[in-house]
């Protein structure tokens, strides 16, 4: 069944207002009817069974015929932070990592970093990843949606990494693999990983994330391109973070 995110003020009573690009999805690709169900999430927990009242030119109007007991979202909270890459390699990380399980993501610049934006760009660049991250979630059927954040510097990914539970990823690093690393810290529920651009981090940025309390680790013998090196390491990081909560 479909599912879409709506913001918790276009619930009202027993009934929710959908808009937006929504409308058109609805009724032009979909080509719902009145009386069809689905399902309506306010992305903070609240997920309801809506049925189609009415459909308008810029609402689509539903009835809520039952709230559904239902949270697919992990208990384990990951947030990635992804070193900018170049085209629109983002967009598949966003939409992949949004069908994984991220909960929020941070792209970063780095000394290796390619691409470079100005505010405006950013901007543009925000708006379509926040839009890539709704529309991955509705179809994971998950129940929130994760964040995109601005663009950060490095100097202030390490400020971050001072006060989250790091893991770096580092292609020289042979001494502690991503499983090490999570079975030595397992009360942990929230993590931050930290994946490089396509020129991966020089020896002093990891050192540098190293002083701050990260820790770097190996995602495998094997190099990994930057748009996969993320995905990857979460999907492995809840896998086992979710196994043996069991």
């Amino acid at each position: 069944m479909q599912r879409y995110f709506v913001h918790k003020d276009q619930f009202l009573d027993d009934q929710v207002f959908i808009k937006g690009d929504d409308v058109k999805h609805i009724s032009k690709v979909l080509r719902l009817k009145q009386g069809d169900m689905i399902i309506c999430s306010n992305g903070e927990g609240l997920d309801v069974l809506g049925k189609i009242k009415k459909i308008e030119r810029d609402q689509v109007i539903c009835n809520i015929e039952e709230v559904i007991q239902e949270n697919n979202e992990s208990p384990f909270e990951v947030i990635l932070a992804q070193g900018l890459p170049k085209g629109d390699k983002m967009d598949w990380i966003i939409q992949k990592g949004t069908e994984i399980g991220v909960t929020s993501f941070l792209p970063f610049t780095s000394e290796r970093t390619i691409v470079q934006l100005d505010e405006n760009k950013e901007q543009k660049r925000l708006e379509r990843w926040r839009k890539i991250a709704k529309e991955a979630a509705e179809q994971a059927h998950r129940s929130a949606i994760p964040k995109i954040h601005p663009v950060l510097t490095w100097e202030g990914l390490l400020d971050l990494i001072q006060k989250e539970f790091t893991l770096i990823a580092y292609e020289q690093e042979n001494t502690i693999t991503l499983y090490q690393a999570l079975s030595k810290n397992s009360e942990q529920k929230r993590l931050l990983l930290v994946i490089g651009p396509e020129g991966g981090f020089s020896t002093h940025e990891v050192q540098e994330a190293i002083k701050r309390g990260a820790i770097s680790i190996s995602l495998g013998k094997r190099i990994l391109r930057t748009e996969t090196a993320g995905l990857v390491g979460v999907a492995n990081i809840l896998y086992h973070l979710e196994g043996k909560r069991g």
